[in-house]
């Protein structure tokens, strides 16, 4: 066996997220093989290959816990959609139209996008899987990147227009035999059911029996519009579906109980608070969940929609919440003080909490000794960073990819200097362009920045 590879990253502005650590204003950080072996104000001489962290914020990578990756193919062609013509342009036309090699370079593109722009981890939800070669694909490009993920099998293209009646693939059980026999890999398994709202009740206890059969936590849509009024946490529990393995994904519309339920169960929250206001979710449950204790992580959602960073992602969760609340204040003659959130807090639910909707709380998610050493550095040189007086501030609300300098997942670089080691950006892009124009052409879209699908009108949408 080789010698351990070992990196200092030497003073930069440690935002830690990790509380007996905590926020380091000029701070060393030592990666030792897989790990974060420590991080003090000043480790003194280290054989260890130097990192310069001067005017630099040294942090977590971003965790995202809900991405459909596989939409980066049709990025921003329903950024001016509804959710029920996201329902009938992808569902109903788009998503049939993939064969396992635009699934590939679907996910390829979609997981470098996102370690360019610090997201080390990402919950693939994986709802196209045609075929088994489609799932196959998916997840080469996924170990193929080098990000850190939790592969989260869902459902072929036609089981997905709700309410679907078609029970979930036992494909899985391949899958799970064939990619994820190893505990200690980059990726993880888990399953992506449609759950009770886009599914029968009968069908959603059978896809829901899969999980149990192989071990794995689930992550499901719950309380996202019209849907999400149908109490199905409340159903959930009933039928002994609600636990700590479970993360539930935006909640807008969920009843108050339904929160208390998925507070006591150990249930985590994944909010993507950008799409969710665009397509008309309903209110950010941010506060909700957050009030109740339960974990609050971030997500992109469909990059079919919105830009695929967590700075994006970070900015809207924080105006956005705090936008209900000063709205509601303004109608009632009142004025809110203090702010119902902070930037310290969104930057929590981009990483730590993160981590923990994706099962990996204690693996990734902040800058603690012992964890795995997904760290990223962002420049703080340049004019929108500085004077440099609140950096969770600066990350939050001047951060951007263009920032991420340094990127290690598991002890690696995997972007240096501010590009993407191991990876060109011409071939990726040329796999992606390709994929794109079959996709389009099978589907008989000729002009995808004005095409406009009619609404779904399925009960409930």
């Amino acid at each position: 066996m080789g010698a351990t590879t070992r990196y200092v990253i030497r003073g930069a502005w440690v935002l830690s997220q990790d509380p007996d650590v905590g926020d380091l204003p000029r701070a060393d950080v030592l990666i030792e093989g897989r790990d974060i072996a420590a991080v003090a104000p000043d480790l003194g001489p280290v054989d260890a290959e130097e990192v310069d962290g001067a005017d630099r914020i040294a942090l977590p990578g971003f965790v995202d816990s809900h991405r459909h990756s596989w939409q980066s193919l049709i990025r921003h062609m329903s950024t001016d959609w509804t959710l029920a013509q996201y329902f009938s342009g992808v569902r109903g036309v788009l998503g049939r139209a993939y064969e396992p090699e635009d699934m590939y370079a679907a996910n390829l593109i979609a997981m470098l996008d996102a370690l360019d722009s610090g997201i080390t981890t990402l919950v693939d939800w994986s709802h196209n899987n045609n075929t088994p070669g489609h799932a196959d694909a998916a997840i080469q490009a996924v170990f193929d990147s080098g990000i850190r993920a939790v592969w989260a099998y869902g459902n072929a293209n036609d089981e997905w227009l709700p309410v679907s009646d078609v029970p979930q693939s036992r494909d899985v059980l391949r899958v799970a035999e064939k990619y994820f026999t190893s505990p200690d890999r980059l990726v993880t398994l888990a399953l992506a059911p449609r759950g009770p709202q886009f599914a029968t009740r009968e069908v959603t206890l059978r896809d829901f029996a899969l999980a149990r059969e192989l071990g794995i936590p689930v992550t499901v849509h719950a309380g996202d519009g019209r849907w999400g009024r149908s109490r199905p946490v409340a159903w959930m529990l009933e039928h002994g579906l609600a636990d700590a393995r479970t993360t539930y994904v935006h909640g807008n519309t969920l009843a108050d109980d339904e929160y208390d339920i998925i507070a006591r169960t150990g249930g985590a929250l994944s909010i993507a608070p950008e799409l969710e206001m665009h397509m008309g979710h309903g209110p950010l449950s941010t506060l909700r969940a957050r009030d109740r204790g339960i974990p609050v992580s971030l997500s992109v959602d469909v990059c079919s929609s919105v830009g695929g960073d967590m700075f994006s992602a970070m900015r809207a969760a924080l105006s956005g919440t705090r936008y209900l609340v000063n709205v509601a204040a303004l109608e009632a003659g009142e004025s809110v003080d203090p702010l119902p959130i902070t930037a310290v807090e969104v930057l929590r639910f981009a990483t730590q909490g993160g981590a923990t909707a994706a099962w990996l709380g204690g693996t990734v998610g902040s800058l603690t000794p012992g964890k795995r050493a997904d760290v990223i550095l962002l420049r703080t040189d340049v004019y929108g960073m500085r004077p440099l007086n609140h950096p969770a501030g600066a990350v939050v609300e001047s951060g951007n990819p263009g920032l991420v300098e340094t990127v290690f997942v598991d002890g690696k670089p995997v972007k240096r200097d501010g590009v993407l080691v191991g990876h060109d950006f011409a071939h990726v892009r040329g796999l992606a362009e390709d994929a794109r124009d079959r996709v389009l052409a099978r589907a008989g879209v000729t002009d995808p920045g004005r095409w406009r699908p009619p609404p779904y009108s399925a009960p409930g949408c």
